[in-house]
């Protein structure tokens, strides 16, 4: 019986049937995408002011009430996005285990671990990086550890700082996408994968599922990192769906971030305005209503004005701009204008964020459900410590701890 399968579907449905309020492109919009179905919810959207639009982001109860006014199904979907907390085991740790593992990563790893079982089995470390984790998996679970990475680099540095700590861990240079890789994933064996970016926590479920390893614990990141066009679901219940989700829609979890300083808020504000304005420029010069999406720009040009940055830009793209005859001021205006459209839109697509994550993460767990395994999902830390606080832990034909859902 899956514990999974009601919520996805309840999540599949709601999603689907208000699929107009999230899932288009704010960036290429010129106004406000509802303004002839609803123009009452634009309305209401202009009227907000930016410490309104603040404080609704900080409070996402707060904003299903208010948008259930035009969507109604928007108080169940903030519900039904609501997760409980794993409960967390304090595991000693030696002195020295965290040197040159920066804070806010060092909390995100001991609350990974304090949230797995201990199952006494060897670990596989999958992207593992400079072993950060698998470090700390084999210091508070004596048990070994073999840590799979594709940068020789990284390798060579997790490897020293493993003998310099004593620890039983075996570094292993390889590519996750290659079968090869395979090789590595057995029967006896408790694979892990913290913040392993789309397709590579997606082939270690399914690997770990066709090996039908005893264990897998994961935490999904980065949902968009596809290499098909479109996302490819996992379990049969997401097959059945209607939903076709495109990588700008997977991108959409990702968009909920930790609260961002005064700083960081001016710096997005100066970014995307002046992406807005340099597309509300290209658009006047071709005559087109097209967007023009640019590459990441590096901060620093940021503080050279919006003319270099559109010069820049214009290079990128491969887009000739006329000596004279621009008025920058004007347009870079208009962008700062269009930023403000786009907050709002924004603003209702966070209703759907973390719901669509859960499809996500219900479409694993549904998956791991179908291959015979004991699944249960729930978070390992705080939204500040890491908005990707979701982990997904399931079992080989044991039964595993109880799936934490609160409503």
């Amino acid at each position: 019986m899956s514990v999974f399968s009601p919520l996805f579907r309840r999540l599949d449905e709601l999603l689907t049937n208000n699929g107009e309020f999230w899932q288009f492109m704010p960036f290429a919009a010129n106004q406000l995408v509802w303004q002839s179905n609803h123009p009452e919810l634009c309305h209401w959207l202009q009227s907000l002011t930016d410490e309104a639009i603040a404080e609704f982001i900080d409070d996402g109860e707060a904003l299903a009430e208010a948008l259930a006014v035009w969507i109604p199904d928007a108080p169940e979907l903030y519900q039904l996005a609501q997760l409980g907390s794993l409960p967390l085991q304090e595991k000693e740790l030696p002195r020295g285990l965290d040197v040159g593992i920066p804070g806010r990563k060092w909390q995100q790893i001991t609350a990974f671990n304090g949230a797995l079982p201990s199952l006494q089995l060897p670990w596989l470390e999958w992207c593992a990086g400079k072993g950060h984790l698998g470090r700390v998996l084999a210091a508070s679970h004596q048990t070994s550890v073999t840590s799979l990475e594709w940068q020789q680099t990284l390798c060579e540095d997790g490897e020293a700082a493993a003998r310099q700590l004593k620890l039983p861990i075996t570094f292993v240079h390889g590519d996750a996408f290659d079968p090869a890789s395979e090789q590595h994933i057995c029967s006896h064996q408790h694979a892990v994968a913290l913040h392993a970016c789309g397709d590579l926590h997606v082939s270690l479920l399914q690997r770990v599922a066709a090996k039908q390893g005893q264990a897998v614990s994961i935490s999904p990141c980065c949902y968009h990192l596809i290499r098909a066009k479109a996302y490819q679901p996992l379990s049969q219940l997401a097959r059945q769906s209607d939903m076709v989700l495109s990588k700008h829609d997977l991108r959409l979890p990702l968009q909920e971030t930790v609260t961002a300083g005064q700083r960081v808020r001016r710096q997005r504000f100066v970014e995307v305005s002046f992406r807005l304005g340099f597309d509300s420029l290209q658009r006047h010069l071709h005559g087109s209503d097209e967007y023009m999406p640019v590459p990441n720009v590096q901060k620093a040009l940021l503080n050279d004005g919006f003319a270099a940055f559109c010069r820049w830009a214009a290079e990128k793209k491969n887009m000739i701009l006329p000596d004279d005859g621009i008025d920058y001021g004007y347009w870079q205006h208009q962008g700062e204008l269009r930023f403000a459209l786009v907050e709002r839109m924004e603003l209702v697509r966070q209703l759907f964020r973390r719901p669509l994550e859960m499809w996500l993460v219900y479409d694993r767990a549904c998956f791991m459900e179908e291959a015979g395994y004991q699944v249960s999902v729930g978070t390992f830390c705080d939204k500040p410590v890491t908005p990707r606080n979701i982990l997904i832990h399931a079992e080989y034909g044991s039964e595993s701890r109880v799936p934490v859902i609160t409503d």
